[in-house]
């Protein structure tokens, strides 16, 4: 990319940046009392830095990764990586973030840590392109296949109203400590694709989900096993044409970062900063309703920063 083909992306991205720039405003932040403090909090968003300086401060108000990671822990890591097409897109997941997650994982101690997406576009394509495999991989992590069916194992899920059983990628039942970082998108068929959504990576047969109802199948996949910790990529997002995109200019800057361990919270805050109304989300109030998450951040304890 040339300079003025940069200036020229600069222009795209943020045509849009003034409307978004006070959309962390929206997501409350309640009174906390004295006992509050890092690692005390249920959601940490973030505004108005690098996408790594970002994640590294978010991770400090959660209580630090090691929080989360025991020493020879296997980590498993969710990131999109379902498309081919480049970073400056932003339909994958950032992969300075990627890096990032992967350092602060083994500094943990992790024992291993691997990620993987069973890939929308030709997995080998999207791996490359995406920038995501080689930042993982350089960070010290594995980046795994996930196109054959024989990796995956059947399991059933309680509870679930409609996907009641589902072939799971099988390194990931393996996993201790499951982190899920996704883009947060726009989405043709459900308004947005963020945490939950994102979790349709994990699975081999994504069809079932589009023909017996998407959003309950989001909703029912979540009592499966939610995520330790998501951490949403808010940095550049795509406002429309989502979830692959069709250029920057379906993109706009929005310098943020969520991160929560309870996935309907951080979609909710993730569908505000996207202006929509958590609780016109369906799978967000299915997701409310059956007590995978809360929908009302209201009720939660929220660290909202400006950097």
């Amino acid at each position: 990319m040339n300079r003025r083909q940069f200036l020229q992306k600069g222009v795209l991205y943020s045509a849009l940046s003034s409307l978004y720039a006070s959309t962390l405003g929206r997501i409350p932040a309640l009174a906390l009392n004295s006992s509050q403090g890092p690692g005390k909090y249920d959601l940490v968003a973030v505004r108005g830095g690098e996408v790594v300086e970002m994640y590294r401060r978010a991770m400090q108000e959660m209580g630090g990764m090691e929080r989360y990671i025991k020493p020879g822990q296997r980590v498993a890591l969710k990131p999109n990586a379902s498309w081919d097409v480049p970073p400056e897109r932003a339909a994958n997941t950032n992969p300075e973030l990627m890096a990032a997650i992967v350092e602060d994982c083994l500094k943990a101690g992790a024992g291993s840590v691997f990620a993987f997406d069973h890939t929308c576009d030709n997995w080998e394509r999207s791996y490359a392109n995406s920038g995501v495999a080689e930042a993982v991989r350089a960070a010290g992590g594995q980046m795994l296949h996930a196109n054959m069916e024989r990796d995956y194992t059947e399991v059933a899920i309680p509870g679930a109203k409609r996907l009641t059983k589902a072939k799971i990628y099988q390194r990931l039942l393996d996993a201790d400590v499951f982190i899920n970082i996704p883009v947060l998108k726009h989405h043709a068929s459900t308004t947005v694709t963020i945490a939950m959504k994102n979790l349709m990576g994990v699975v081999w047969d994504r069809r079932f989900w589009h023909r017996n109802d998407l959003h309950q199948c989001i909703a029912d996949f979540c009592l499966w096993r939610r995520p330790d910790l998501n951490i949403v990529d808010a940095y550049l997002v795509m406002t429309q044409n989502g979830p692959r995109g069709t250029s920057t200019a379906d993109l706009t800057r929005m310098r943020s970062m969520l991160v929560s361990s309870d996935i309907v919270a951080v979609d909710a805050a993730g569908a505000m900063l996207l202006g929509h109304e958590p609780g016109n989300i369906a799978h967000l109030r299915i997701g409310d309703e059956m007590k995978v998450g809360r929908i009302r951040l209201e009720d939660l304890h929220i660290r909202r920063l400006v950097l």
